[in-house]
């Protein structure tokens, strides 16, 4: 049996997830705000090396995988959209920057990212903010969303999963990752029954724009559903897949880009993907 961290553990699917590992004979230590092993504030500096070193403690620095599930959604908020940066994006990868040695530390260790089908059913969210989100730069991607207005906050949930989820991709097949043994791969849900979701179908407004939305399936996703993806991505099974964005939505992400992926390299970038096949020899 493994040893797992897991945030966003107190709710949602982090606690679908959290309740399957430990039904599973895990351990577990949960980070989340309140209720968990390692009560930290993601949105915060201070928070994020709290809930980092305090993980590794408890572990006692081999940790067998870990699930990212902590996130806040695009709620109305003046400072909202410099919230969901910090949580969604720092929060992922300052902890996961810190895990690493512990998870290379154990053998065939297994990473989840939540990232989200937004990433591809949200138009026109600005790349300007997810190159600065990519870079750490908060004040830059606060400063370029703001200009959105009301707005902010749903490009701003967009944008940051669209850039964990380019950093899942970057950092998954590197030596310091895939060359440690350890496998990092995200999933991307869509609209999950969990309390957040409950609260916007409560607006009328907001349900009204919820349920327009194309879900080919019909309804919405169950969070055992989404914590059963995600163990079997822990599991060993999951050994080979490396670098994936996995879509669990009920075909949105199909719905609206059915033939944008998969797609052949573009006679512009052969030069570059030739380069890279180089590299790729020489460091091996």
């Amino acid at each position: 049996m493994g040893t797992y961290a897991v945030t966003g553990s107190a709710s949602g699917m982090g606690a679908a997830v959290v309740e399957r590992l430990v039904a599973d004979g895990h351990r577990v230590i949960g980070v989340d705000i309140k209720a968990a092993d390692v009560v930290a504030d993601l949105s915060t500096p201070a928070g994020r090396r709290r809930a980092a070193g305090e993980v590794l403690a408890q572990a006692g620095g081999v940790l067998d995988g870990a699930v990212l599930a902590a996130g806040l959604g695009p709620a109305p908020g003046r400072d909202r959209a410099r919230l969901i940066t910090e949580v969604n994006v720092l929060g992922v990868v300052e902890l996961l920057e810190a895990w690493r040695p512990a998870l290379a530390a154990a053998d065939r260790a297994k990473v989840v990212v939540f990232a989200s089908n937004s990433t591809t059913t949200v138009p026109l969210v600005p790349r300007r903010a997810v190159r600065a989100m990519l870079d750490g730069d908060v004040e830059k991607a606060v400063g370029t969303l703001r200009l959105l207005g009301k707005a902010a906050p749903t490009f701003a949930y967009a944008a940051s999963k669209i850039a964990v989820s380019h950093w899942v991709r970057r950092q998954a097949v590197t030596p310091a990752w895939a060359g440690a043994g350890i496998r990092l791969n995200a999933l991307a849900p869509g609209a999950i029954m969990t309390p957040l979701l409950e609260q916007q179908l409560a607006t009328p407004a907001e349900a009204r724009r919820i349920r327009a939305f194309p879900v080919p399936v019909g309804g919405f996703g169950d969070a055992g559903q989404l914590a059963a993806w995600v163990v079997f991505m822990l599991s060993d099974a999951a050994d080979f897949l490396c670098g994936s964005v996995v879509f669990v939505d009920g075909g949105s992400d199909a719905w609206f880009r059915a033939t944008d992926w998969p797609r052949p390299v573009p006679a512009r970038r052969v030069g570059s993907y030739v380069a890279r096949m180089k590299a790729f020899r020489a460091q091996r």
